[in-house]
């Protein structure tokens, strides 16, 4: 299923194998970037970088254990405000495609997938930038429930006054212009700034293709009997690959596994916490997330048109559809003893749990055990009743554990024995 959106990543990971280990020397794009990543004073009040829900130890994801193991979904600079999902990984993002409506032929039968685009609901599309690794980085410093600044021009003025503010000139070729507009409505330098922190999220020190996967595809290491056979079965029995195809390990199209709802997350409780006089929820604890739906019903008919769709139709069938991640770094991790979350609402705690799920969920909602929060639309194909055995499903984890960047090629000898 999907083959033909699994064969460009592969070749751009098989592609940057050859450079292992990449120098990690950034370019004055990627500096800049890098800069305004962490700049805590780009938030209302300024105590929040894009690092705050993106950092590299945990595989620039969420790395505050005591939010994994509840909510997962993190506060914005103003600490009572929270918004609806965890944060993905910033990491192996840049190659998703603009937002598109794809279709393609397999096995004789066509297939047409929503593809692309940024966020768990693909809102940041890449039509503002041509790039949506950029759209999504113009989004947070604006949004109440993160960053909170009120507007591009007050983060340009940030910017402006910051020391380094020469790079932007150096790279753009111009002194930064806090009055300057594009045609769309958006400041030159705030498109740039966004530019400039997908570049950085490009670079070699969050998308290093460093881990031992890369290793081993390199010849450089050997993977363990264990992360052998939970290749085999990632890609096999366990139709991991479906979806996650190596390479970057996902397809960057959306769907809905039937996962249950997160009670623990905070913004089922945001219809308290106002933002302009409105509560930031106002559904309260009745919200169901929509996902890939709620975006596209943000958007006219006419988009619709131009894919040959009908926008009611295409809406109710993205109902409960997010993007699929990339696996890479989705056990990155400081510690053995240290907390993530996963799914896009943090519901699953381990790689243990949510393989679990993958194999047995169906069992799991004929017991009683799960429910997921949106029925319709949900993948009966790729998993639910697999059919693994214990050890299977231990393999497959061992197998995405070696997904973590920062492997160290001296400790491959002591792999072959294990």
């Amino acid at each position: 299923m999907k083959t033909l959106l699994r064969t460009v990543p592969a070749l751009v990971v098989l592609a940057l194998l050859a450079a292992l280990p990449a120098a990690a020397q950034l370019s004055p794009v990627e500096l800049l970037g890098k800069e305004l990543y962490f700049d805590k004073s780009l938030s209302s009040p300024n105590n929040q970088s894009c690092a705050f829900c993106h950092e590299e130890r945990s595989g620039f994801s969420g790395h505050i254990p005591g939010i994994n193991k509840a909510g997962a979904v993190y506060p914005g600079a103003e600490r009572q405000r929270f918004g609806n999902r965890r944060p993905p990984t910033a990491s192996y993002a840049g190659d998703s495609p603009v937002f598109d409506y794809v279709c393609f032929e397999e096995d004789g039968e066509e297939e047409c997938l929503f593809v692309g685009g940024m966020f768990w609901d693909g809102r940041a599309t890449g039509w503002v930038t041509g790039d949506p690794l950029a759209d999504q980085a113009m989004g947070p410093y604006l949004n109440p429930v993160e960053q909170n600044l009120p507007s591009e021009e007050v983060a340009c003025m940030i910017v402006e006054q910051s020391k380094y503010a020469s790079l932007y000139e150096e790279v753009y070729g111009m002194p930064i212009d806090c009055a300057d507009y594009h045609g769309d409505g958006h400041l030159v330098a705030y498109k740039n700034f966004a530019l400039a922190v997908a570049a950085f999220e490009r670079s070699v020190e969050v998308s290093p293709f460093d881990s031992k996967f890369d290793y081993v595809l390199a010849g450089e290491a050997e993977f363990t009997e264990q992360e052998a056979w939970g290749r085999q079965l990632f890609n096999g029995k366990g139709r991991c690959s479906a979806c996650h195809p190596e390479g970057l390990f996902t397809d960057f199209t959306y769907d809905n596994l039937g996962v249950p709802i997160n009670p623990e997350n905070p913004f089922y409780r945001m219809d308290t916490v106002y933002v302009d006089g409105m509560p930031i929820n106002p559904e309260g604890a009745a919200w169901v997330d929509p996902g890939l739906a709620g975006f596209l019903e943000t958007l006219p008919q006419s988009v619709f048109d131009e894919w040959g769709l009908d926008k009611e139709t295409a809406v109710a069938e993205s109902l409960g559809k997010h993007k699929v991640p990339t696996l890479r770094n989705v056990d990155k991790r400081p510690g053995p003893g240290f907390a993530k979350s996963y799914m896009h609402n943090g519901s699953l705690k381990s790689l243990e749990e949510v393989v679990s799920f993958y194999n047995s969920r169906d069992a799991m909602i004929a017991a009683g055990m799960i429910v997921p929060e949106v029925w319709e639309n949900m993948n009966e194909d790729e998993l639910g009743d697999l059919g693994l055995t214990a050890d299977e499903e231990a393999a497959i984890v061992a197998f995405m554990a070696t997904l973590s960047d920062g492997y160290r090629i001296k400790d491959k000898g002591k792999d072959k024995d294990k």
